[in-house]
């Protein structure tokens, strides 16, 4: 018989609980400091270590500083940027596609909610809770 839904929010509540008191300074390992730099930091991430993600997002949050910034980027010059992490050309065609959705249809903000999150290019659903946890705790 499958659990209904209410025990198995209860049951998660109680996991959850626990992780927190055996890992009670668990944090990401990406570094950032909006939830759009999260954004990009996670994106960069698939198929690649923190570390490496780490040592290429300072000079990229230096120079793009807002969704509207990425959105305009030269994409053979972001493609350059995000070399070294891998998939480079998906990545910044990922970057650059839900950048321009962002500006065109949050005001080039990161929207809170998982359905809106899945809906910008490169974004599946492990991406948007990566951001969703970290960036807005939810």
């Amino acid at each position: 018989m499958a659990e209904a839904p209410a025990a198995r929010r209860a049951r998660a509540r109680k996991i959850l609980k626990r992780l927190a008191q055996v890992y009670p300074k668990a944090t990401i390992a990406l570094r950032f400091s909006t939830p759009l730099e999260l954004l990009v930091a996670t994106i960069l991430a698939a198929q690649c270590t923190d570390e490496r993600v780490n040592e290429v997002t300072p000079s990229l949050f230096k120079k793009y500083r807002t969704a509207r910034d990425y959105a305009g980027a030269d994409p053979t010059t972001l493609e350059e940027e995000c070399r070294s992490t891998g998939f480079y050309k998906a990545k910044a065609r990922s970057i650059l596609g839900a950048t321009r959705m962002l500006v065109e249809r949050w005001g080039g903000q990161v929207p809170g909610t998982l359905e809106d999150l899945v809906q910008l290019p490169g974004v599946g659903h492990k991406t948007a809770n990566v951001v969703l946890g970290n960036a807005y705790g939810s």
